[in-house]
């Protein structure tokens, strides 16, 4: 039987060349009163981007406040700072301008200002957040899909913990969505992006369920289209269509689509490297490029037929003697997919060495966000979690 679900995606998308310049308007249909423009780094600032968003609302009358600062692996720090400014500012709706960071961290903003207590309580699942300020995006990083996810992750730096927060309250209302935005984005962020659009796919489709035929259908044809524009961009970095086929994917990836009747997927993958992120920094894509083939490795045994699928069906893997045969091939055309574009298929080429003091602590770490187990096909508890750990250490050479 397939499971039951339900498929919610509200968010507007405004998608193309010059699609930001709808912004003031956009904002102007919401209603705005105030607004917070939040973004990242310099870069925003020097190409000026931030500067037109900032002229189109002020074309439509509508005041604003900004912050940026924003950093991979978005701090909690800086989203306390974003709260106090809201509450100060009357602001009543938060413009997203970048990439995964700046949307979670403006959802968590979002989330800070408008309940009462500490942020982190909802992290931490202490509590479930009552309410939301409204937010909006400009993209430019196709990767997390947090634009139109229900999705947002936060890295605790005082505690070195990074942890995700699910509500349908934090959806964006719009995302504006340039191809071109992203063309200035360096060689090793473009490919981290579409390791962390593929690690959305297919965290969905590894699962232990009956699935639906046209679901598998769709994350097939998107994993492939990824992995074929991924390549494309490695050798020119300039190519519209290539940009605007992995942008559109990176939302549809992470909206729900491709886990209509999955169950929900495995997620293993992303909680082991959230320990990777908040404990050294990484960026997300490529941490989980990191781990992946490790975990594959450790269970695939509890789903060959599914891991084959995967071989043939996406990575165009010949079928083998058997499903174990096809399942390792499958995960070894992997691992040369994510080498041919420059991200890494072990912690050691990712920069990272960890100790087994510090393995003992991420898998212990991991174990409890994933609430005393981690991932459905095999639920992973803490010494597994840390042989996968050892195992990605040196990767598929070892």
């Amino acid at each position: 039987m397939y499971a039951n679900f339900e498929f919610y995606a509200p968010t507007r998308v405004v998608f193309g060349k010059g699609a930001e310049e709808s912004t003031g308007k956009l904002l102007r249909e919401q209603g705005v009163r105030k607004a917070l423009i939040h973004y990242g780094g310099k870069s925003a600032l020097a190409s000026g981007l931030i500067g037109r968003i900032g002229r189109a609302l002020e074309a439509e009358n509508i005041p604003f406040v900004s912050l940026g600062g924003v950093v991979p692996n978005p701090h909690l720090s800086l989203v306390y700072q974003g709260v106090e400014l809201c509450r100060s500012e009357g602001v009543d709706f938060i413009l997203a301008v970048g990439g995964g960071s700046v949307i979670d961290s403006a959802k968590a903003i979002a989330y800070g200002a408008a309940n009462e207590g500490d942020v982190w309580d909802f992290f931490e699942k202490k509590r479930e957040a009552a309410a939301c300020l409204p937010l909006g995006v400009v993209l430019t990083i196709a990767a997390a899909g947090s634009e139109m996810s229900n999705g947002c992750v936060i890295t605790n730096e005082k505690s070195a913990l990074k942890r995700a927060y699910d509500s349908n309250l934090s959806r964006a209302k719009f995302a504006v969505m340039n191809p071109e935005l992203t063309m200035t984005l360096p060689a090793y962020q473009t490919a981290s992006g579409a390791a962390d659009i593929l690690m959305h796919t297919m965290e969905r489709y590894f699962n232990q369920n009956d699935n639906m035929a046209l679901s598998d259908a769709l994350s097939e044809a998107l994993m492939r289209n990824v992995m074929h524009y991924a390549r494309v961009l490695a050798g020119n970095p300039h190519d519209y269509k290539a940009r605007a086929e992995i942008m559109w994917a990176g939302s549809l990836s992470h909206n729900g689509l491709t886990g209509c009747g999955t169950g929900g997927g495995d997620w293993s993958s992303h909680l082991l490297e959230h320990e990777l992120g908040g404990l050294f920094d990484v960026a997300h894509g490529a941490g989980l490029a990191a781990v992946w083939g490790s975990w594959a490795r450790y269970v695939c045994h509890a789903a060959l037929p599914r891991f084959s699928q995967f071989a043939v069906n996406v990575l165009g893997v010949a079928p083998g003697a058997c499903d174990a045969e096809t399942a390792e091939a499958g995960i070894r055309a992997m691992e040369a997919f994510y080498r041919s574009i420059g991200m890494p298929t072990s912690l050691r080429e990712l920069g990272v060495s960890p100790t087994d003091e510090q393995i003992e602590r991420m898998a212990e770490s991991c174990e409890q966000a994933g609430g005393g187990s981690v991932g459905c096909i095999v639920p992973l508890k803490k010494n597994d979690l840390a042989q996968i750990y050892r195992m990605a250490k040196e990767g598929p050479s070892a």
